[in-house]
């Protein structure tokens, strides 16, 4: 239809149900991470069309003249020929009819139909390949980790890096993005190199389409306007104080003043004897006669260099490179801030394989090849509304959980005394509720831990003992009684003679050892 009008009503009715949509879309429960990705790209490709339509209404509402001329072709007074302009939009219509037989009137309807239909929801037999999955590689497991084993080779390659890191190491190297920049340890040698410029190119790359692949809803690419606008700033301010150095070397060792440039092999050079010792060289010849093809005059070693624009064009494109690599680190390390939990669960992925054996991965393997369960349906019958009421657990006292799942009576709650609080200092301030669970810790291992790090037994003498300071002082006070208890036994243990006679033990050894009995 050609009426504006009409189109302003289509697009708003459109703008409403997609929003709509939406909201019931993002309503729905997400119980796995597959679940909320899935619900994630709809809702993203929701939003794309609710801003392509907002984008044509503005444009329609900026076009006044169209619109006056509608409004006034409707309020027109009565006339010979009211009828024309309807029979002419009538032909229209059959003409475009006539044109796509084909064409399906509820187009827009199988549209949001197509982005708010859950899948395996009417065949089960037929099983739809997941476009999401597609846009993960085997190592990413739908978006979950990280597949970073490229670039740990990347970064294993650079030269001046010191030992080799392993790919938990590099992991941990990348989780140092919160506390400052990315990489900020390595030499400038390494940072303001091609190589390095290369890999932080494709490491940038490669966590910028990771992000939008995961976070759909997050507009990365404005936070990386934000980043580099930031970036801009502080460069220019001279704020980046680990690339200052290399930016002045830069533009000083551009000429010959600071030492002597071959024009030939785009080399400086900073002694005289290194110098004249390549000129014989066979690389140098070789440049030099590529040079003098090309029509560019050589610099003359022994006298005033003639004047070249390639230290120039040299100068330029090194600032240039350290300016890019110093820029992607930045925007790497604010895309690194916003995947620190996947790096996270990605280390703890890689240390849990490790500790696998072959066929437990295998098995692993296979159970990732099996389709997922189907969601289950949601069917509301008497017998499964019980089953739901039966479920659900009705305990504001927070009252213990008996053995058939339901929390226990509060008469025996109030029984056992497991609302007391019984606090051990030993247990390093573990609190038991109830008197049985604390009688019962004094032989359980946490105890027993606490009484062997404070150097003491755990016997029956030190029960009902939770204080340190009282556990020590009893420790003592069992010290002394057994020295006590010794000298007692020797003083009043009596012991018998042959002849009938009694002494205590004492004196009957002492009687003993001078030959008397």
């Amino acid at each position: 239809m050609d009426s504006i009008i009409e189109l302003q009503r289509q697009n708003h009715e459109e703008l409403e149900r997609f929003e709509r949509g939406l909201s019931s879309l993002l309503s729905r429960n997400q119980p796995t991470h597959e679940a909320r990705l899935q619900i994630e790209h709809k809702a993203s490709q929701i939003l794309d069309r609710i801003q392509s339509r907002i984008l044509t209404l503005n444009s329609l509402y900026q076009d006044e003249d169209a619109r006056k001329a509608e409004v006034n072709s409707l309020s027109a007074p009565a006339q010979a020929n009211d009828l024309s302009e309807f029979y002419s939009r009538l032909v229209k219509i059959q003409e475009h009819h006539t044109k796509y037989p084909d064409s399906v009137p509820g187009g827009f309807d199988l549209e949001i139909a197509a982005l708010l239909d859950e899948p395996n929801q009417e065949e089960e037999d037929y099983e739809e390949e997941d476009p999401i999955s597609l846009l993960f590689s085997g190592e990413e497991s739908y978006g979950k980790y990280v597949d970073l084993y490229a670039h740990h080779t990347a970064y294993s390659n650079l030269k001046n890096i010191g030992k080799r890191p392993g790919y938990l190491q590099y992991l941990d190297i990348l989780l140092a993005a919160q506390s400052g920049t990315v990489h900020n340890n390595l030499s400038k040698e390494t940072r303001f190199s091609k190589d390095y410029e290369n890999y932080i190119q494709n490491l940038h790359t490669y966590l910028l389409s990771f992000t939008k692949r995961t976070q759909p809803l997050v507009d990365v690419d404005i936070q990386q306007q934000e980043a580099e606008a930031d970036f801009n700033k502080r460069w220019e301010a001279q704020e980046i104080t680990e690339w200052e150095e290399k930016r002045l070397q830069a533009s000083t060792n551009g000429n010959g003043s600071a030492g002597i440039w071959c024009a030939a092999c785009q080399k400086q050079y900073a002694k005289q004897t290194v110098y004249d010792a390549h000129l014989t060289s066979k690389k140098h010849t070789k440049a030099a006669a590529k040079q003098d093809a090309i029509g560019i005059p050589l610099s003359n070693p022994n006298g005033t260099p003639t004047p070249s624009i390639a230290p120039t064009i040299t100068k330029s494109s090194i600032s240039a490179r350290i300016r890019n690599s110093a820029r992607l680190t930045h925007l790497v390390t604010s895309l690194l801030a916003s995947l620190t939990s996947t790096i996270n669960d990605t280390k703890s992925n890689v240390e849990r394989r490790f500790s696998l054996t072959a066929r437990e991965r295998e098995q692993e393997l296979l159970d990732q090849a099996k389709p997922p369960p189907p969601p289950p349906t949601a069917t509301t019958g008497p017998e499964e509304e019980e089953e739901e009421e039966e479920e659900r657990i009705y305990n504001p006292l927070k009252l213990p959980l008996g053995w058939d799942g339901k929390p226990i009576p509060y008469w025996l709650y109030k029984l056992h005394g497991l609302g007391v609080e019984y606090r051990c200092e030993i247990c390093s301030d573990h609190v038991y509720m109830g008197r049985k669970n604390f009688d019962r810790h004094f032989q359980e291992s946490r105890h027993a831990f606490g009484m062997r790090a404070l150097g003491l037994p755990n016997t029956k003498h030190f029960h009902e003992i939770t204080r340190i300071e009282d556990a020590l002082a009893l420790a003592e006070k069992l010290k002394q009684e057994g020295r006590h208890e010794i000298f007692e036994q020797e003083t009043m243990e009596e012991l018998e003679d042959d002849e009938g006679n009694v002494y205590n033990r004492k004196t009957y050894e002492d009687l003993k050892k001078q030959g008397l009995i």
